[in-house]
């Protein structure tokens, strides 16, 4: 079965988190995912809350900025979510926006590198060993967890660029894809993270898993705001990206990933979504029965 979700984007304020977040819980969503975007909510503090505040749901952190974070700090806080909710935090790292980072002073030189370093000590630390690494960005003399995940977690890498995909392949567990990825765009990175496994000894493991972003909406002005949104980014003449319409039509939209390599799609609602409470009833209790 292909997973679903939906995001709580960070223009909402923080405080209206609890009321989607239940509703997703009650409604039987899967997923929710929360964004740390530069200059809104963190990450952590997001998921800690969604998760208290909820008894299934999985909550995803999509993603942590590698260049703001310490990856001991990052493996500490990920591992006290884990152990204070199994099985439902999903962790995802990456680049972080290259602007962003160098407005606060963090831009990395090499950013794959620095990824590269993150990711390997990152699993190491969620996996319980004791790490001394000397790395160009990434330093741990002796470092191990007094409290690591009672069971093996996944590490996410958020990633859209071919090296970067490789890198996701070679040193993380799943792959989160923007909304930027088309079929074809998910096609291309599944053939990139494989290429990446091969080099790393890793093709004949557990199934890398892909979670993908789509951007959707419904209603009478749907088509609008998924136009205005496309073009705000500058992503207009994509073919395929973006879904307006009926639980039907965003169905078949999510199919479409799915069979290009998907294993989760999570439906990224218009930053001007006018209910959110109601775009999450839509997804669980409309699309969700008609997704395979």
């Amino acid at each position: 079965m292909t997973g679903l979700g939906a995001v709580f984007r960070p223009q909402l304020a923080p405080e209206r988190l609890r009321s989607v977040a239940r509703l997703a819980d009650e409604a039987g969503l899967e997923e929710l995912w929360l964004w740390e975007d530069c200059f809104r909510e963190g990450g952590i503090s997001t998921a800690a809350a969604a998760l208290a505040w909820t008894e299934r749901i999985k909550v995803g952190i999509g993603l942590l900025p590698v260049p703001l974070r310490n990856v001991a700090v990052t493996a500490m806080e990920a591992a006290t979510l884990h152990r204070m909710f199994p099985g439902r935090p999903v962790l995802a790292v990456g680049h972080g926006v290259q602007d962003w980072m160098g407005q606060v002073g963090a831009r990395a030189e090499s950013p794959v590198t620095l990824l590269r370093e993150h990711l390997l000590a990152l699993r190491a630390l969620l996996g319980g060993q004791r790490v001394t690494t000397e790395g160009r960005y990434v330093k741990l003399d002796d470092v191990a967890l007094d409290w690591p995940p009672a069971e093996p977690v996944p590490v996410i890498a958020g990633v859209t660029g071919p090296r970067s995909l490789r890198l996701a392949g070679e040193a993380a567990d799943g792959t989160l894809l923007t909304a930027s990825a088309s079929p074809e765009v998910v096609r291309r990175a599944r053939q990139l993270i494989d290429e990446g496994r091969q080099s790393a000894g890793r093709a004949d493991g557990e199934r890398h898993q892909v979670v993908v972003y789509l951007l959707a909406a419904t209603g009478p002005d749907a088509a609008a705001r998924v136009r205005a949104e496309l073009v705000a980014e500058g992503l207009e003449s994509v073919p395929d990206l973006g879904v307006a319409g009926d639980a039907g039509a965003v169905a078949k939209a999510v199919q479409r990933l799915a069979d290009a390599g998907a294993d989760t799609v999570v439906l990224q609602p218009t930053g001007d979504e006018p209910d959110a409470e109601g775009f999450v009833r839509f997804v669980a209790e409309e699309v969700r029965p008609l997704v395979p």
